[in-house]
């Protein structure tokens, strides 16, 4: 009797250890229990080159032995608070998988990507945990790619093309349809989902000419058309990094050598005191040399989103994030609107005249003061992430996209994201803010019954569109409306605060504003092509 429970008692917990242990392409992955879910942690999907550490990286190998998936992967070099944090080794994955998920039970998956001005952000259990939308019977996948020098730098050369970073997702989003079936994921049902600079990131994987690793997507608050996002190549960043550090020359090959046995943290620490802002580039082609971008997306066609489905939108007040902690000084530059469009225009003395009608449109004759912070806090969220998306999705139904659900997320509850980091006290929903509902950013967050509610309706619009491609396929008391998709004519979209509501034509007099300003300026663009 006694060796009988015994034997019962080793087989379960064999099996159980067994349960956690995934045979993948790449080998053996063992994963550990979270209640209902099951984790697994820092999975190695590429390696960076060390001796070209910002150039292209190359899949993981194949483990040898098991793979212990236990702990949070470490984040890519960046600043953060201030301080240089970060390693090379940090081009990992994690995946959170309701236990019910397997090879006969295969649930859909949404792969993210997280924003941060491609200069920061890091995936961890309680950085972006995914508890919340795995209750609603997902698979959650979320990543590290590199960030400023190491993903971004753009030398115009097939050893440092440009956009290694998104080519990091590249290979990880490979990785995910090559394996994601072991952990019980629909390769079928596979969702890429991102905000702000990883919203961007979805579009920059549509507008590229690679193969198309995902069914739909989810953009939140970004796009490649904002302004700023795309910039020319920087020859000359690896000069002025090394001089920072002590060693000028004028021979690029010569400072990348030196910047390769620097410690990465000594070359991010040196990037930001010198304010170089590296982000999305143009790339130009060479042979045998993936490429993301080759022109500015309004020059390039989408193929790649015919008949998709799309969910996206943005906050009420995303400028907030720009503008509520600056001092006043930032508002009196005299040139602040011409500063902030050309970003995106090229610049002439005719175009003043279009600088003034914009001004115009936001103060009126007031002076450039802490008085009407308000109102350039409306231009700065309009002009940088509203009309960006708005002109993104009109191009999305130009190019044959299928249903596009736009939303607006309003509410303002405890775990809204930025405004609790950066302290903000101005009304609005700010940049980012809606990601406290969606993701785990804290593991001691107490959310208020109102806060509960508009978490478990977010989580379950979202699981919805990644299970059915329609956020709302049925109407519940959670969900009491039926979310109607944009068309050329109509631009309905879901406004998201203490209640779902449906409403038509988000900020409807400015966008209008922009899209005519557009129209009229479409010429100056920088680097258009007028064909």
């Amino acid at each position: 009797m006694f060796w009988t429970i015994f034997v019962i008692i080793l087989f379960d917990y064999v099996k159980g250890d067994l349960d956690l242990t995934v045979a993948t392409t790449q080998g053996g992955i063992k994963g550990f229990r979270d209640g209902e879910n099951t984790i697994y942690l820092g999975i190695p999907y590429a390696t960076v080159n060390r001796d070209n550490p910002f150039g292209i990286a190359q899949p993981y190998r194949k483990f040898h032995l098991l793979y212990e998936a236990f702990e949070d992967p470490p984040a890519c070099p960046q600043m953060l608070n201030g301080e240089a944090i970060g390693d090379l080794d940090c081009l990992r994955l994690n995946i959170f998988a309701p236990n019910k998920a397997s090879v006969r039970n295969k649930l859909p998956v949404i792969v993210w990507l997280y924003g941060g001005a491609f200069s920061t952000g890091y995936t961890k259990r309680y950085k972006f945990g995914a508890g919340k939308l795995i209750k609603r019977d997902v698979i959650v996948v979320t990543l590290n790619y590199r960030l400023g020098p190491y993903g971004f730098m753009c030398l115009d050369t097939p050893q440092i093309p440009g956009n290694q970073g998104i080519k990091d997702q590249l290979i990880a989003m490979k990785w995910v349809k090559n394996n994601i079936k072991f952990f019980g994921g629909d390769v079928d049902k596979i969702t890429l989902m991102g905000e702000s600079a990883g919203a961007a990131s979805v579009e920059a994987h549509l507008l590229s000419k690679q193969e198309k690793l995902y069914n739909q997507v989810i953009l939140q608050s970004g796009t490649m058309l904002k302004p700023g996002n795309i910039m020319e190549s920087n020859v000359d960043a690896p000069l002025k990094i090394s001089e920072e550090l002590g060693f000028k020359t004028d021979n690029i090959t010569k400072a990348l050598e030196f910047l390769t046995n620097s410690d990465p943290k000594t070359v991010i620490l040196a990037t930001s005191k010198l304010s170089i802002n590296l982000k999305v580039c143009i790339e130009k082609k060479f042979n045998n040399v993936e490429n993301i971008l080759t022109d500015r997306p309004y020059n390039l066609e989408i193929p790649k989103i015919k008949d998709m489905k799309v969910l996206a939108g943005f906050n009420s007040r995303e400028g907030l994030v720009m503008n509520a902690r600056n001092p006043s000084e930032y508002i009196n530059n005299t040139n602040f609107f011409r500063d902030a469009l050309t970003n995106i225009f090229e610049y002439d003395k005719e175009f003043e005249t279009m600088v003034n009608i914009v001004r115009n449109f936001y103060i009126g004759d007031a002076e450039l003061n802490e008085k009407v912070r308000n109102d350039i806090i409306e231009f700065q969220s309009d002009f940088f992430y509203n009309f960006p998306l708005q002109w993104c999705l009109d191009r999305f139904l130009d190019n044959g996209a299928g249903n596009i659900y736009q939303y607006m997320f309003s509410y303002e509850g405890s775990l809204n994201y930025i405004k609790n980091v950066l302290n903000i006290s101005l009304d609005g929903a700010c940049h980012g803010d809606e990601l406290g509902y969606l993701f785990d950013m804290n593991e001691d967050e107490t959310p208020s019954v109102e806060d509960q509610k508009v978490i478990d309706r977010i989580t379950t619009l979202w699981t919805n569109f990644a299970k059915y491609g329609n956020p709302t396929p049925v109407k519940t008391d959670l969900l009491p409306v039926t979310w109607q998709p944009i068309s050329e004519d109509t631009v309905p979209y879901l406004n998201i605060g203490s209640d779902v509501t449906m409403w038509s034509r988000p900020f409807k007099r400015r966008l209008t504003f922009w899209k005519l300003f557009l129209i009229a300026n479409q010429r100056r663009l920088k680097g258009f092509r007028h064909e």
